[in-house]
């Protein structure tokens, strides 16, 4: 009895791992500028996060993604970007985008720039505001700095009054 529910047991993980989807994996952006001729004209996974701003050229757009080293424009229909809430600034962390399309080290379309032509994109991760703390060390560091410029400002003003009556 052991034997035959451990049989199952094991029959039941396999399929499990069989069946379990797998994706392509992202390409990152210094791996597309350093083998561009490699790339070029092929289709590839990229993923990274929002920035800038999206600028719409007809029925089509420009979305930047930066992936932690460098950013590449994606060359998007307006349509696909209706999921892109965040776009990434000082003031929120943009949505993180997965695009798979072709992949131009000097696309002629676009007067020879790297970039990619989006076939399929969807979003990974939602963005969101961003609020930054201030360090007490930042604020202890201001704090002193202000107080010595007040102090040498009176010094200053204390010793010109004492020397103008001279």
């Amino acid at each position: 009895m052991k034997r035959i529910l451990f049989n199952c047991l094991l029959g039941i993980l396999a399929c499990a791992f069989f069946v379990y989807p797998s994706y392509a994996q992202a390409v990152s952006s210094p791996e597309l500028i350093n083998n561009a001729k490699q790339y070029d004209g092929k289709t590839v996974t990229y993923q990274g996060e929002a920035i800038g701003d999206i600028m719409t050229r007809g029925e089509y757009a420009w979305l930047n993604l930066n992936d932690g080293y460098t950013a590449i424009g994606v060359w998007v229909k307006k349509t696909g970007l209706k999921d892109v809430a965040y776009l990434g600034s000082y003031r929120a962390k943009g949505d993180i985008i997965e695009v798979n399309g072709i992949f131009n080290r000097s696309c002629p379309e676009h007067g020879g720039d790297l970039d990619i032509h989006a076939q399929k994109i969807k979003k990974i991760l939602p963005g969101g505001p961003s609020f930054s703390k201030l360090s007490g060390k930042k604020f202890y560091i201001g704090l002193s700095l202000t107080l010595i410029v007040l102090f040498l400002y009176f010094i200053n003003t204390l010793f010109r009054d004492k020397l103008g009556k001279n």
